[in-house]
């Protein structure tokens, strides 16, 4: 057994449930917004057919990707997305000074099927950041004895799995913590959508190394002095949106049911 094989798989694992937790409880708090103007039981409704609608997306989006991954321009088009997004987030943030899911407040007044309509959008459009992020993270991890599922190597393609069934798992069963934890510590969304740019690049470098481009020498995204810095920046990332995040404390009542606030309330009634 390749100890060090397992070692490099259970850590990009863990980095994927960190960033699908994250991921997760922003795709649960922005569906508990977008459905929070209709009545209690078609609310129930939406929010269900909100969280099956991830669960399908997601998962469409994990076996369409692991046909193309080796395709060299929806590489391109995957890196530039997820550079895309993530500058985008810190430009309205920071430059904008937008206030957060401020593109989710048209939907007040929405009837229920437009309602829905707008959640399901929101959720191929996580669903697509998600396998993206996950992808980026796993295509370079040594190849395994097992099968190939489509273009993608079989133990590539179940470690993106796993993280994408624990962040399904997160969304419907611990969105409430991770909301509040991003209430408390707002530093790390930022710091979320950081490493989701920086993501982004590895699958840029990914790219160019590509036979058919070979920009860059062929074994570049798995020389040890590559994967080192990516994964020096990449826990600097996160240990300084913990760090460097000026903590919002919260009342003392939210440690309870009834101080969960609506959107908080919301997801725990969800089917």
């Amino acid at each position: 057994m390749d100890y060090g094989l397992i070692l490099e798989y259970g850590w990009v694992l863990l980095v994927l449930i960190a960033l699908e937790g994250i991921l997760a409880a922003d795709n649960a708090l922005v569906m508990a917004i977008m459905v929070k103007h209709l009545p209690e039981d078609q609310r129930k409704k939406a929010l269900f057919y909100g969280l099956a609608g991830a669960f399908v997306f997601r998962f469409a989006s994990l076996f369409a990707i692991s046909f193309l991954v080796d395709v060299w321009q929806v590489q391109a088009l995957g890196a530039l997305y997820l550079i895309f997004i993530a500058t985008n987030h810190l430009v309205k943030k920071f430059v904008l000074r937008k206030g957060e899911h401020t593109d989710v407040k048209g939907a007040k007044g929405s009837g229920f099927w437009v309602t829905v309509l707008k959640v399901e959008l929101a959720d191929i459009a996580f669903a697509v950041d998600s396998i993206l992020a996950a992808v980026a993270l796993a295509v370079t991890l040594p190849t395994t004895n097992l099968p190939p599922i489509g273009g993608m190597d079989g133990g590539q393609f179940l470690v993106i799995l796993a993280g994408g069934v624990i962040g399904l798992i997160i969304m419907r069963f611990a969105a409430t913590y991770f909301v509040k934890l991003l209430k408390r510590k707002p530093g790390l969304e930022t710091a979320a959508f950081l490493i989701v740019g920086w993501v982004g690049v590895k699958l840029a470098v990914y790219t160019l190394a590509h036979p058919a481009l070979g920009i860059l020498y062929k074994g570049f995204p798995k020389l040890p002095a590559w994967k080192i810095s990516f994964w020096i920046v990449l826990v600097g990332i996160a240990l300084g949106g913990w760090f460097l995040s000026k903590e919002h404390p919260l009342p003392l009542e939210d440690e309870t049911e009834e101080g969960l606030n609506q959107e908080e309330k919301m997801l725990k009634k969800a089917p």
